[in-house]
């Protein structure tokens, strides 16, 4: 019998389970909080280690529709904008992987996947579901809103994010732990390209590095939209997630200070801005921070990372993906097993990604002598330090 699913949180993450799971004939129900089941943010960058997993779920045409394809990635010096390393993607990225390097915005992505869970059919969508209890028995859980509302099931999935509260039901002492202030604030914007002067358009993913910040940009909406990111070891006060636009740039304008004008001139031309504070955890350290008799977790509810490999998508749906295929086509009496089997296949590659992800922003961040050591290896070796054929051959 398909084992019926509890999915609580209602992003790129919980519908990518939904969506895995429903292929594999099980029942998924997802539970947003939210009025309605959209996506807010930015762009998103995906490796082929991503594109492969959407394509198993049946998404590639989908994605080719709604992706830009950056030709290259390009590293410059924020300040100077010299040229440091340079790594083809485009054709040369499938031929080598098998598989695209895609960029999209983050809503675009989530509306493919919601539309996929939709025509499976075989789950419910339940929006303004605050989940705030969760009890597990040997053969059921139960979820239960801050509405008074109660959903059971055979097994739940937290794809919850960052505050997880289904975190809370593993058999780990830092299930209970709070997520770490990194110190670290992103500012993010988008604008249409046909609107931005013609020398700041772009085909491909630029990268400036500078001390304690760096900055992003390439093309989503299949090239249509630039989305710009800039990250810099400037912690705001208070909450940055409902920054009006005036005080924003402000802020990051002071925190980019140093940079040179080619870059001044982007941030000044974006026509508005938000910023993140951001947080994380630290690398998981075994399998039962993933996964707990009929619990398992996806995503930034497991493993939340800082964005400096431009993996934290990409790592949901690579889980979504495995947890269905740990599950199989089993019942409800195999999901303890399968969710071992899930979290045993997926912490350490998990890990290695949050660890890497925070060494880069070291890296990206340098200064002083590790700056100048940076950049004489990135010029030495270029695209043989840019590609990484751990991440996307895995």
């Amino acid at each position: 019998m398909p084992t019926h699913i509890l999915v609580v949180g209602g992003g790129i993450g919980g519908l990518s389970a939904a969506l895995a799971l429903s292929r594999g004939g099980h029942r998924a129900d997802v539970f947003e909080q939210a009025p309605a089941f959209a996506e807010i943010g930015a762009g998103i960058q995906m490796g082929p280690n991503v594109t492969r997993r959407l394509a198993q779920l049946g998404l590639a045409e989908g994605l080719e529709a709604i992706a830009a394809r950056p030709d290259a990635l390009v590293v410059q010096s924020a300040g100077s904008g010299a040229e440091l390393a340079r790594l083809p993607l485009g054709d040369a990225m499938r031929e080598r992987y098998g598989a695209p390097y895609l960029c999209v915005h983050r809503a675009d992505l989530h509306a493919l996947l919601l539309e996929a869970v939709r025509a499976r059919g075989r789950g419910t969508l339940v929006t303004d579901a605050r989940i705030a209890q969760v009890e597990t028995s040997d053969d059921l859980v139960c979820i239960s809103s801050s509405g008074a509302r109660a959903w059971e099931g055979e097994a739940l999935i937290g794809a919850d994010g960052l505050w997880s509260l289904a975190r809370q039901r593993l058999d780990v002492p830092s299930a209970a732990e709070p997520p770490r202030a990194t110190g670290h604030t992103a500012w993010r914007a988008m604008a249409e390209q046909a609107v931005l002067p013609q020398a700041l358009r772009r085909g491909r993913i630029d990268v400036w590095l500078g001390p304690r910040l760096h900055a992003v940009a390439y093309p989503v909406r299949g090239g249509a939209w630039l989305n710009v990111v800039v990250i810099a070891e400037s912690a705001p006060a208070g909450d940055a997630r409902d920054w009006d636009q005036a005080s924003s740039l402000a802020a990051l304008q002071k925190a980019t200070g140093r940079s040179g004008r080619a870059l001044q001139a982007l941030l000044e031309a974006m026509p508005g801005w938000r910023a993140w504070t951001l947080s994380d955890r630290p690398p998981l350290a075994c399998a039962a921070e993933m996964a707990h008799e009929r619990v398992a977790l996806v995503g930034d509810a497991a493993h939340p990372m800082v964005p400096y490999l431009a993996q934290g998508a990409g790592m949901a749906i690579e889980d979504s993906v495995a947890l269905a295929e740990a599950l199989g086509q089993g019942d409800a009496a195999d999901v303890p097993a399968a969710f071992a089997r899930y979290a045993e296949a997926r912490w350490q590659r998990n890990a290695l990604v949050q660890a890497k992800a925070r060494r880069n922003g070291r890296i990206f961040h340098a200064a002083g002598a590790v700056r100048l050591g940076r950049d004489l290896a990135m010029r030495t070796l270029g695209a043989r330090l840019l590609d990484q054929p751990w991440l996307y051959g895995g």
